[in-house]
């Protein structure tokens, strides 16, 4: 395929020369029929020229042979005069009107030759400028021709080679097309074997599956439940959960330095812009935000460190859950640092944002692009602090060991995994309006370069920022199934694996191997543990009927449209609930304006009531203490209860609401998470079994649209290469007669001007 578009591009880049040739060859015949209709031209002023050259020649020829009359005539009359005089007779009366009739009739041809002689001169003038005229054009008519002549060498060169490279391409063309229909016999030979292998392999599993079925009907399944062969599936698990780590780890690897260039570059921008530090100094709070920003490392770096820790505690020899990974405590107090690193520098950057826009330059743009910028900046860092408190919450298990079940450990991964998605979002969104607030900063006057190369490299630095957080939100969303699994929990119990059955799990992995290494030495023609587990998956999928899984798919698909209409609902009511929290304030502030007013000096007395109010409270709570009441503090997914047990009546009412409503959410939960996690398992395979059974026909297809692309690219290039070759030759042809009618008309103007040149120089 590869071969066949690299062909397809020379031949559009061919076709697309040939089109630049063809006008050129069109402007060529343009030029040539101008010039065939200017030569034309010039012989015809030349002809003209010619007959009135002979002309002026014939009245020249006239001329003198009259001027050599009159001058042998004035000649005899100067000797008849002499003589006349030499003879010394008196003039006599007629005498001297034979004199004075000659004196006039000299007169006249005297005046008569002058102005032959003019006309002549100009005539002879008017020639010499002709013939001049004549000659540069002709020199220009000549050094056209030389040009044309070159063109036309070079067109026909050009054509050779074209003609010559085509032909290459054509016999290779031709190779190529033997090779690919001799590729595609043996690829449709390969599908036919193929077809034939997976007809006996479908026989061969049907007749299996059938075996196996009355197998697991007749015998008790294969599930064995003892001890030593159930722990064999932490090996699995374990590599599933190091490799898992090992991925986490490059990503935050990423993360890490991602946030050091995004705070070292925005330190940097903060020594440039508005102020630069160099010339001028900059404000205290921009001071304080870039000291604080200096000792973004000693935040930034411990998330790696821990976090490396965290994943070289995870080996095959340990048991990884939530109550055994210690090293989780320490990632989460490290993030939980990096947050209140965070919320520390918040109100600087919002403020250093404010300085911007009081810039004297700031336009109208960049105030809301700056205003865009503090919200982005102000959800970023809400996000993080609810990724801190869901780390928190994961890491709680490893000190507290009854702290959490694993219905809130699946409800915390999945609501840590929608956050993840909201960090992406936001660093995304802010990354956007940067790049806009980019763009109008270089329009500003008062601009320098390095204000333009270190907003640069904030810019990439947020590209690598959105870039790393979409991918840990992707890798987190595609792992949340064995996240939210139930791992180690020992059987018949719900309640999480502690590091005492941890241990004995680890105990029993070690017999159950030495077992199964025994037992393959003994029968080593018997099937691995985890051959016939997988074999059994296999043929327990393959039992189950399609129209059951379409309907569960349908279910499922219903359930979460169901869903996203609820939650549309929700977001509407907590909108709803929104303005009217805003209008009860604004009321309340109304109030306390009004209260405040009224009662004017009041204010003092309140404040010392207030402290005796308080001051009682104090003291009822401390009664409370010693008589041994001291008031608890219920906390959970739900909310958080205040209980005394002064009111037992109340207590235990509320005590059993509160367990009532906690049951039912962990149900629904559950029902959620295993409702999800079936319809996603089961479009996963059938989009597999899909895609496998479509793989065969897509390939036979895709040859077969190949061999019958290159059977019409191969009769496609060949009437090009004909039509190419022939309107070749016809341009070849008429370019040759062309070019032997122009020597002709040469050679015959430079005759004429040869011929010319003679006449004037006789």
């Amino acid at each position: 395929m590869a071969n066949v578009t690299d062909l397809q591009t020379k031949y559009s880049k061919l076709a697309q020369e040939y089109s630049k040739l063809r006008a050129q060859n069109q402007v060529l015949k343009k030029a040539v029929v101008d010039e065939q209709a200017n030569s034309a031209s010039l012989k015809e002023q030349l002809k003209q020229r010619d007959q009135s050259l002979r002309k002026q020649e014939q009245e020249m020829d006239s001329l003198s042979f009259r001027n050599q009359q009159l001058a042998k005539r004035v000649e005899l009359l100067q000797e008849e005069l002499a003589a006349s005089e030499s003879k010394g007779d008196s003039p006599s009366q007629h005498g001297l009107q034979t004199q004075s009739v000659f004196d006039e009739d000299l007169q006249k041809k005297i005046e008569e030759n002058e102005r032959l002689h003019i006309q002549f001169y100009e005539a002879d003038e008017q020639h010499k400028k002709t013939e001049a005229e004549l000659r540069e054009r002709l020199e220009k008519l000549e050094k056209d021709a030389e040009q044309h002549q070159a063109v036309v060498d070079g067109l026909t060169t050009k054509y050779a080679e074209t003609i010559e490279r085509l032909q290459s391409d054509k016999a290779r063309l031709e190779v190529k097309a033997q090779t690919l229909e001799r590729e595609a016999k043996e690829c449709r030979m390969r599908t036919e074997d193929c077809q034939q292998q997976l007809r006996r392999c479908q026989s061969e599993l049907n007749r299996q599956v059938k075996q196996s079925s009355s197998v697991i009907q007749e015998k008790v399944p294969f599930n064995d439940t003892s001890e030593y062969l159930r722990s064999v599936n932490c090996a699995a698990f374990q590599l599933k959960a190091r490799d898992v780590a090992g991925q986490a780890m490059s990503f935050i690897q990423d993360l890490v330095a991602a946030l050091l260039n995004f705070h070292s570059y925005t330190e940097q921008r903060v020594h440039i812009y508005p102020l630069d530090s160099s010339i001028e100094t900059i404000s205290p709070l921009n001071q304080k935000f870039s000291q604080y920003l200096h000792e973004n490392a000693a935040y930034v770096r411990p998330l790696e460190d821990s976090f490396l820790q965290l994943y070289q505690s995870i080996t095959e020899d340990t048991v990884t859950v939530l109550e055994t990974v210690i090293k989780l405590k320490n990632f989460a107090v490290n993030f939980s640092s990096y947050t209140h690193f965070l919320q520390k520098i918040l109100p600087y950057q919002l403020k250093s944002l404010e300085e911007e826009c009081e810039a004297p330059l700031c336009t109208a743009a960049l105030n809301a692009k700056n205003q865009e910028l503090q919200s982005d900046i102000k959800r970023v860092t809400s996000v993080f602090e609810k990724l801190q408190n869901y780390i928190n919450l994961l890491a709680l298990p490893s000190v507290r060991q009854d702290a959490m079940p694993q219905s809130n450990t699946s409800a915390v991964f999945t609501q840590l995994a929608a956050c993840l998605h909201s960090l992406h979002d936001a660093i995304k969104e802010m990354s956007k309006h940067y790049n806009q607030k980019a763009v109008i900063e270089r329009e500003l006057p008062t601009v320098t370069q390095k204000l333009c190369t270190t907003t640069e490299c904030l810019l990439g630095s947020l590209g690598s920022l959105t870039s790393c957080t979409g991918k840990i939100a992707t890798f987190f969303s595609n792992n949340l199934d064995f996240f939210t699994s139930s791992g180690y929990s020992p059987r018949g119990s719900t309640a999480a694996l502690n590091p005492v059955q941890a241990e004995s799990m680890l105990a029993n992995k070690k017999k159950a191997t030495a077992y199964i290494q025994a037992v393959k030495k003994a029968k080593p023609q018997s099937v691995p543990y985890r051959e016939a587990l997988s074999n059994r998956r296999i043929l327990t999928s393959s039992t189950e009927s399609r129209e059951g899984l379409t309907q569960q798919v349908q279910q499922s698909q219903e359930k979460i449209a169901r869903l996203e209409q609820e939650k549309e609902h929700w977001l509407l009511e907590a909108q709803l609930g929104k303005v009217r929290l805003e209008k009860e304030n604004q009321r309340i502030a109304e109030l306390e304006a009004q209260l405040a007013a009224a009662l004017g000096g009041s204010l003092n007395s309140q404040t010392a009531a207030a402290g005796a109010l308080t001051r009682g409270h104090e003291e009822a709570a401390a009664e409370l203490k010693a008589a041994g009441k001291e008031p608890t503090l219920c906390t959970s997914l739900v909310g958080m209860l205040c209980t005394t047990p002064t009111d037992e009546h109340v207590s235990s009412r509320e005590q059993l609401i509160k367990s009532h409503y906690m049951a039912r959410v962990g149900e629904l939960t559950t029902q959620l998470q295993i409702s999800d996690s079936k319809a996603v398992h089961f479009h996963s395979e059938c989009r597999a079994l899909a895609k496998r059974l479509a793989i065969a026909e897509k390939s036979r297809e895709t040859f077969s649209e190949e061999v019958k692309l290159a059977n019409q690219n191969i009769t496609r290039l060949q009437d090009e290469l004909a039509t190419t070759k022939r309107s070749y030759e016809d341009q070849l042809s008429m370019m040759s007669d062309h070019l032997c009618s122009m020597n002709e008309t040469l050679s015959k103007q430079r005759e004429e001007i040869d011929t010319l040149k003679m006449g004037s120089k006789v």
